[in-house]
């Protein structure tokens, strides 16, 4: 089913339940919110669009983004959401890529978006929400969804692009249905009148994530300065009931290292949603002490959008399992309606305990990448989704990721995870973040490095972390150096960036 319609039936039964807010502000009830986004719908197709065409939406958060994003699928059309924080040679490649008729452009990127107009031959028209084209717009006479297909197109997500060019993974109506109805199953309830806040992009796992919220006349709030705040985020948690976020795993290790949250009311807080990158075992612990059993992990990829594995409330809550600090330093198991399995490179199933690749088939699944067969060949092979992770089941189904098979280190012929070495690295008081990559070493293949970032006003040696390795793993696994760095560079969804640190590693210290 299209969003849109779920939109239209909410405000049948929710009109008067709070739809947008902007910081502490409701700015329209789910009536008036569903009026404007139909009216722009017709907009768009006043424009000359054509069911199927994309619309790219190039905006930070603000609250017209969910707006504009349900006005396009009202008016039949695809979304393209583009990271407001890319360079505009990035921005020119997916605009151009997509084949984006229209660009729905913060007012703050316009000037950027316009300097790439020869880039993008296809790019009609630039709107930018608050001027007067984007009121003519909503200016139209209000029309009914637009007849679509559950196989049509309606989220084409570039990828981040860690190893080349973004690609953009084909998310269809029934996919995102797929992922809505998924969040009933295994991630939460949402009542009316709840909330989700979105410090992290909206353009990414925030934003669909606040699919199902819509979906139960919950409101979307997104904070005045359009990200992550500790201070305003501690500020909208006391002002919304039944407040849901989803982070970062860096952002929650921010949010409960903050000296302010000591002091902060968390009663309002309902579910810390994270994933995008594992969370350490001594983080968790850590944000499960300050912020009490609100966590839920969910494993997912643009692919296959936060839907592969999860790790429910309950599971952190079990203290007493026996093995409940290999199963809240998992991912946890395969997801309603989403079958996930262990392989090796012929496809053939693995063990439990032996690390393969993981792959997994289900409704979430892309159809594919835009206008790249031979990527899509390569990752969906016979309805299963290769995901490039490396993972093991445990007896119970938790599934455990290793790493990202390009971040695996080879050093004399042995495997070497890096999240089992940061795991280590991150019992140290002193350190806040870490991250190990291999570097290439002539007898061994490649040595390990690691990176950390000791806490504010603490400190910490490279005897002080050997001496920790080398009571709890290999030798052999423990780095040959350790870089004391001031932060890690990261993209705009916080993650580590280990292509970044493979460079400075090249370099002397």
């Amino acid at each position: 089913m299209n969003q849109a319609i779920v939109l239209a039936q909410v405000a049948r039964s929710f009109g008067d339940c709070p739809a947008v807010a902007l910081g502490e502000t409701v700015l329209c009830d789910y009536r008036g919110f569903a009026a404007r986004v139909s009216r722009l719908a017709a907009g768009l197709r006043v424009l000359g669009l054509n069911p199927g065409d994309r619309v790219a939406l190039v905006m930070k958060n603000c609250p017209e983004y969910f707006e504009a994003m349900y006005a396009v699928w009202h008016a039949g059309l695809a979304a393209v959401p583009v990271n407001a924080k890319l360079h505009p040679k990035e921005h020119a490649y997916i605009l151009g890529h997509s084949g984006s008729r229209v660009a729905i452009v913060s007012p703050a990127l316009a000037e950027a978006i316009g300097g790439v107009r020869d880039e993008t031959p296809a790019l009609e028209h630039v709107i930018i929400p608050g001027s007067a084209d984007y009121d003519r717009l909503l200016d139209a006479e209000p029309m009914a969804v637009a007849e679509t297909r559950p196989g049509d197109l309606a989220w084409l997500f570039y990828t981040s692009g860690t190893t080349g060019r973004p690609k953009g993974a084909m998310l269809s109506h029934r996919n995102l249905m797929a992922a809505v109805m998924n969040y009933f199953a295994d991630v939460d309830t949402i009542l009316p009148g709840e909330c989700m806040i979105h410090s992290a992009p909206m353009s990414h796992g925030s934003g669909l994530y606040g699919l199902p919220h819509v979906a139960r006349a919950a409101c979307t709030v997104v904070p005045e300065s359009g990200g992550f705040e500790v201070a305003e985020t501690l500020r909208l948690i006391e002002r919304w009931p039944g407040a849901t976020f989803f982070f970062a795993p860096t952002m929650v290790t921010r949010l409960v290292n903050a000296p302010e949250i000591a002091h902060a009311d968390l009663s309002n807080l309902k579910t810390v949603i994270y994933g995008g990158a594992p969370m350490y075992l001594e983080d968790v612990k850590r944000a499960l002490d300050v912020l009490g059993p609100k966590l839920v992990e969910i494993y997912g990829q643009g692919e296959a959008p936060m839907t592969i594995t999860g790790l429910p409330k309950h599971i952190f809550l079990d203290r007493e399992h026996p093995r409940w600090e290999a199963r809240i330093g998992s991912t946890g198991f395969p997801r309603t309606d989403v079958e996930v399995a262990v392989v090796d490179e012929d496809g053939n199933r693995l063990p439990v305990g032996e690390p393969g690749e993981v792959i997994c088939r289900g409704d979430v699944v892309m159809s594919g990448y835009w206008n790249n067969p031979e990527a899509t060949a390569a990752s969906i092979r016979d309805g299963w989704l290769w995901t490039g992770d490396i993972g093991a089941f445990d007896a119970d189904g938790f599934l455990t990721l290793k790493d990202r098979s390009k971040d695996v280190i080879i050093s004399g012929g042995t495997n070497i995870y890096p999240r089992e070495v940061e795991e280590v690295l991150l019992r140290h008081p002193a350190v806040l973040e870490c991250a190990v990559i291999g570097r290439a070493h002539p007898d061994w293949g490649e040595e390990i490095v690691a990176f950390v970032r000791p806490r504010p006003e603490h400190s910490v040696t490279p005897e002080d972390l050997d001496t920790l390795c080398l009571e709890n793993i290999a030798r052999f696994k423990r780095p040959k150096e350790y870089r004391m760095v001031e932060d890690l560079p990261k993209n705009n969804y916080g993650k580590i960036l280990k292509t970044e640190l493979r460079k400075w590693a090249a370099t002397a210290a």
